[in-house]
């Protein structure tokens, strides 16, 4: 049995650095890695653990093979967040020379982490790291089935909508 379900996608964007506010982490064991060459298992286990309650599908629906190759473009690059030692979260760019812009086409944080400020602190880090990528602008997108925090920190962030569009998903039952 599946839950059949009406979704609002939100599309946000920052059309300068200057439009970026910022939030910094205030804790020393707070960091964020880039990893310049990321292979699939550990990508599926930050895309899983993030995006689990959250129902990201798309990218468990690709082979390896095709996800290996996604992740080996120039275009695309993954930076985790850690706590200490523990994985806290994730973003990932990915530049679009089509309309010379860049996406942060995920992020996220696992859920142990949620509540705790740091989602405002990472989304600095992905706008500015974005922004470093020299783009005209730097876009994201959220939906009804992402965390409450999400829109809110965006907007605080300075991003600001400009298109919206709804769709519907099949979910299993709970």
């Amino acid at each position: 049995m599946s839950l059949v379900i009406e979704v609002l996608r939100t599309y946000l964007e920052l059309r300068s650095p200057e439009q970026l506010r910022p939030a910094r982490f205030d804790d020393p064991a707070v960091r964020v890695s880039r990893h310049d060459e990321v292979d699939v298992a550990r990508y599926r286990r930050l895309y899983e653990t993030v995006g689990g309650s959250w129902h990201w599908i798309d990218r468990n629906a690709w082979p390896d093979e095709r996800l290996a190759r996604h992740l080996d473009r120039d275009s695309v690059t993954v930076w985790e967040l850690l706590v200490g030692d523990a994985s806290a979260g994730y973003f990932e760019l990915e530049r679009h020379d089509d309309d010379d812009s860049v996406e942060i086409a995920y992020f996220g944080l696992a859920p142990d982490f949620i509540g705790r400020g740091l989602g405002k602190g990472l989304l600095t880090r992905a706008a500015e790291e974005a922004w470093n990528l020299g783009p005209s602008r730097v876009w994201l997108h959220t939906c009804t089935l992402d965390s409450p925090h999400a829109l809110p920190n965006y907007r605080a962030r300075g991003f600001e909508e400009f298109r919206r569009e709804t769709y519907v998903v099949q979910l299993p039952a709970p």
